[in-house]
């Protein structure tokens, strides 16, 4: 699943599309992922509404460069800017990690409001980012020039730790295939290199100002996010309902897919 439309952003591409009919509904996928996170989520949400989705500045189909800025710092500037793009004033929202963030930091500081929030394993609370994170912080340039066949290796290892079950090769290349190449290889160290936790510190006194319902999946299996400090979100979250899902990693979309549309279907009737 890729976007196919485009929206500039400060003379960067966003790639973005819609599908299906009803109340909007916007998808936010993490990192390193992108919109493909949700190929088997969106076809079933969009019986009952208008699901909006896009690749986030640096990922996926959307525009990847040298010195550029991806951080979660100006993550939620854009989907402040999408937001205002497709006239959407008081949204459901369903995000998963670097999305969980982006989103609310979108909501605390730059006043995006929501209907409802479903948030799935979300970047929100400190400490954040697994042991290759920090060796990466520290050696950007040296991983970036790695030979392809060894980048694809190391992609295929990292994602796969984000999962609870084998992906096929089919699986996996649709995740793999935006890190490859001489744009896409040093957009992955790029945005590994400029994950900060003092964009999440920013927030994370103002959890309690939330001004919509929000829910907590978190996966039972998730190493990269453990479900403690799902735990920890959900009691700085007002009135969060937390679920713990069984037999899911990180990446719940690969591991319960019908968890997260049985969820969403409910919460956002």
């Amino acid at each position: 699943m890729k976007p196919g439309r485009r929206f500039d952003w400060r003379g960067s591409e966003i790639a973005w599309d819609t599908v299906g009919i009803g109340s909007p509904l916007v998808l936010v996928h993490g990192t390193p992922f992108s919109s493909h996170v949700w190929h088997r989520i969106a076809p079933e949400l969009a019986h009952r509404h208008t699901v909006y989705f896009y690749d986030l500045l640096g990922y996926g189909s959307s525009s990847k460069g040298e010195g550029q800025d991806v951080s979660l710092g100006i993550q939620n500037e854009v989907f402040s800017a999408m937001l205002a793009f497709w006239g959407l004033k008081q949204p459901n929202v369903l995000a998963h990690d670097f999305g969980g963030a982006t989103v609310l930091r979108a909501h605390l500081i730059n006043g995006c409001d929501y209907e409802r929030l479903l948030l799935i394993d979300p970047v929100a609370v400190r400490p954040w980012g697994s042991p290759f994170v920090q060796h990466v912080r520290k050696n950007e340039a040296a991983f970036a020039g790695v030979p392809d066949y060894i980048q694809r290796a190391i992609l295929k290892a990292y994602i796969a730790g984000a999962v609870s079950r084998p992906l096929t090769d089919a699986e996996f290349e649709p995740y793999i295939e935006q890190w490859t190449g001489a744009v896409g290889q040093p957009a992955f160290y790029r945005q590994i290199a400029q994950m900060d936790l003092r964009h999440t510190d920013e927030v994370q006194a103002r959890y309690n100002e939330l001004r919509c319902p929000v829910k907590l999946l978190w996966g039972e299996q998730d190493g990269w996010i453990l479900p403690e400090r799902g735990r920890e979100l959900a009691a700085l979250l007002p009135d969060c309902e937390f679920t713990l899902v069984p037999g899911s990693g990180h990446l719940m979309q690969e591991d319960a897919p019908e968890a997260v549309v049985s969820a969403a279907l409910r919460f956002f009737a």
